[in-house]
C-alpha cells in the first residue's frame, strides 16, 4: 500500500543501528583494532556478515541485556575464525558503542524530521548503550522504546506493539528502518507504513514489499516530506 497522506502523518520512528548508526563501520573498525593487537586478521566483510546471523540466534534465546549479547557474539564469531578470544576480554565489544559514527545524513535528516512530526527511536539495545549512541544524535526525541524496556528483541513484535501503546494506536505512524527482517517484515505484519533504507541494494527474494524504500535515511525522510 502507499504511504499515508503526509497530512494525515503525526510519529515517525525510525531505527537506530544501521539506520542512523553505522554500526558496521562501528564493528568492524573495534575489531579489526582488537584483532590487530593479537597480529590476527580476517576478511571483515565475512566476520560481519557472520556477527549478525549468531547475534540473532542468541537474541532469539531468553532475553538478556544487549552488551552481554555483543560480548557473546563476538566470543563465538571469533573462536570460529581461529581467533582465541577471552570472556572477559569480550567488554571491548559493547565499549566501542560510544565510537560508532553517525551515518553523515542522519542529523540533518533527522532534525527536517522533527520539524515536521513528533520522532522517535525504536532500537534493539539496552537503554545505556542508547544513551551513550544519542551523544552523536543531535534531535530532541518525543519516544524511545529499547529491547530493554519490553525484554524482547525484533523481530518480536514486543517493540512496537508497546510503540503502538504509547502513540494510542497505529494511526498516523510511519517507521524507517534498515533492518528488513528486525523491522519492515513484523512492521508489515501489523499493517504499519514503513520506509525501508535499503543501503546495500538487497533483493527481496519472494519477501513482502515494503510501502516504500530508499536508498538512504536523507531519501527516506524526503519521503515524508522532510527534504533539504
Amino acid at each position: 500500500m502507499p504511504l499515508p497522506k503526509l497530512k494525515d502523518i503525526k510519529w515517525v520512528t525510525t531505527d537506530c543501528y544501521g539506520t542512523l548508526i553505522d554500526w558496521e563501520k562501528g564493528l568492524a573498525d573495534t575489531f579489526r583494532k582488537e584483532a590487530d593487537r593479537d597480529g590476527f586478521s580476517f576478511d571483515e566483510e565475512s566476520f560481519l556478515a557472520r556477527f549478525f546471523e549468531v547475534q540473532a540466534e542468541i537474541m532469539s534465546g531468553s532475553y538478556e541485556l544487549y552488551a552481554e549479547v555483543l560480548r557473546r557474539t563476538a566470543v563465538k564469531v571469533a573462536k570460529e575464525i581461529g581467533w582465541e578470544l577471552e570472556p572477559s576480554r569480550a567488554q571491548f565489544v559493547p565499549d566501542s558503542v560510544a565510537y560508532w559514527p553517525p551515518f553523515r545524513e542522519a542529523n540533518a535528516a533527522m532534525d527536517r524530521l522533527g520539524s515536521r512530526y513528533d520522532v522517535g527511536i525504536v532500537s534493539n539495545i539496552d537503554d545505556k548503550l542508547l544513551g551513550i549512541s544519542r551523544r552523536h544524535l543531535r534531535t530532541e526525541l518525543d519516544i524511545v522504546v529499547t529491547a530493554q524496556q519490553v525484554r524482547s528483541y525484533k523481530p518480536d513484535e514486543a517493540h512496537f506493539k508497546e510503540c503502538a501503546r504509547r502513540l494510542g494506536g497505529k494511526k498516523g505512524w510511519v517507521h524507517i528502518a534498515s533492518g528488513y527482517n528486525a523491522d519492515i517484515a513484523p512492521l508489515l505484519k501489523m499493517k504499519v507504513p514503513v520506509i525501508w533504507v535499503n543501503r546495500h541494494g538487497e533483493k527481496l527474494e519472494g519477501r513482502k514489499k515494503p510501502d516504500a524504500e530508499a536508498k538512504t535515511f536523507r531519501a527516506a525522510a524526503a519521503k515524508l516530506g522532510a527534504k533539504g
